[in-house]
């Protein structure tokens, strides 16, 4: 087996940081198998995994018969760090650590990990506004494989690093969660999608939701899975698995809050004509991906979707990620918005290195202060992206690494 030596995730640093620096709770959330147990373990000084039926008994007594179990004497700082992982199965789970955290905050910090999107909403005295610091949990990228460092708070760009040509090539190929990224054997990575996906589509679903219509969001899946990168069209796909649209929107909700796939809205302030309603899907894993250009749009999404979902979650600002298109057929793949304003456009392209006409359309009239066309296939070069205000050409493997 040819694996990566074993790096300090950016994840860990992120979390040594808030624990030497917070009161408040981390709450880690990501998909299936992108490394939260790992990163859990790493810090806990009582790890409580809510699937053991031990743990389960315990945390359904309530928050002071675990602090008892744990030693905890109330306001008396012991240097524990408690974990609690993949508590958002619990349906009180909120309740249950907002009690927790009230008792035992200056007790000990506390670590909380869910594989379904852990929203906390504001809601009388369910309320966990300031309790938290939430954390959203990616797999490997270009620059978190040359780089795991925290960003810079003044600049948040990294500057460029080459990644190593075998690294590049296993991310491309194996995709970014940790195990096959890491064992690099395609047999491994087959097997490991086939038991991840189940897992999703009929246990997490079952579990965490009151859906029924398993086989149906099965076939939804399916057909998602080869739409990696294409405008949703809810009305076509309600006639293909055969339920109303009203009910496609539901299941689609549900795989984006496991984690499946995402989606990303058209950006349209100051642009004429410009499509303003249908989202556009991507898949959260690009290795099972068969047509190059869906790929290399789906590992450019990923990418920057970890970058904008990180510099919010560090305090960096008010980052998004949408798409452009018009009524003319005018197209841009991604913007990207810091505090509300276009920060850059970005086109993505397998080989092409022909600029296209549309960065300079869409970065006059959106005012975005940079545009790029990343190209997979081009060599590294070692050059600040960002330095550049005109519309450029840039190596997928420069511009990424001075992502996060």
């Amino acid at each position: 087996m040819c694996g990566m030596k074993s790096n300090v995730r950016l994840y860990e640093n992120i979390i040594r940081e808030h624990l030497g620096a917070y009161r408040q709770m981390v709450f880690l959330s990501g998909p299936r198998q992108v490394g939260k147990t790992t990163l859990a373990r790493i810090f806990a000084s009582d790890y409580l995994n809510w699937e053991e039926k031990e743990t389960r008994r315990l945390i359904l007594k309530g928050a002071r018969a675990v602090g008892r179990t744990l030693s905890l004497d109330e306001g008396v700082q012991s240097g524990k760090v408690l974990a609690f992982d993949e508590i958002h199965r619990y349906s009180k789970w909120k309740t249950f650590l907002k009690g927790f955290f009230d008792i035992y905050e200056r007790s000990a910090k506390i670590l909380a990990t869910g594989s379904a999107k852990m929203d906390v909403y504001k809601r009388g005295g369910d309320s966990m506004m300031g309790r938290y610091f939430p954390y959203r949990v990616h797999p490997f990228s270009v620059a978190e494989i040359v780089d795991s460092s925290i960003p810079d708070e003044k600049s948040i760009l990294r500057k460029p690093k080459e990644i190593k040509k075998g690294e590049w090539e296993a991310l491309w190929e194996y995709g970014g969660f940790p195990e096959p990224f890491s064992n690099r054997q395609m047999r491994f990575l087959r097997k490991w999608r086939s038991l991840r996906t189940e897992q999703l589509l009929t246990q997490d679903i079952r579990d965490l939701t009151k859906t029924v219509e398993l086989d149906q969001i099965e076939v939804l899946a399916s057909i998602l899975t080869n739409r990696s990168g294409e405008q949703l069209v809810i009305a076509s796909l309600a006639n293909e698995v055969t339920a109303s649209e009203p009910t496609v929107k539901k299941w689609i909700s549900v795989l984006k809050s496991l984690y499946y796939g995402f989606t990303i809205q058209p950006y349209f302030r100051n642009v004429e004509k410009s499509i303003r309603k249908t989202p556009k899907w991507y898949l959260r894993d690009w290795s099972g991906l068969d047509d190059p250009g869906k790929r290399a749009e789906t590992f450019v999404a990923c990418h920057l979707l970890k970058a904008v979902e990180c510099w919010t979650d560090l305090g960096f600002g008010d980052f998004d990620l949408f798409y452009l298109r018009d009524r003319n057929k005018r197209e841009v793949d991604f913007v990207v918005t810091r505090d509300k304003k276009p920060w850059f456009l970005a086109e993505v392209k397998k080989a092409d290195e022909r600029l296209s006409e549309s960065l300079s359309y869409f970065q006059r009239a959106t005012g975005a202060p940079h545009a790029f066309q990343i190209v997979l296939e081009r060599e590294y070069e070692d050059i600040d992206s960002f330095q550049y205000k005109e519309p450029m050409v840039v190596s997928a493997k420069t511009f990424l690494s001075q992502l996060v």
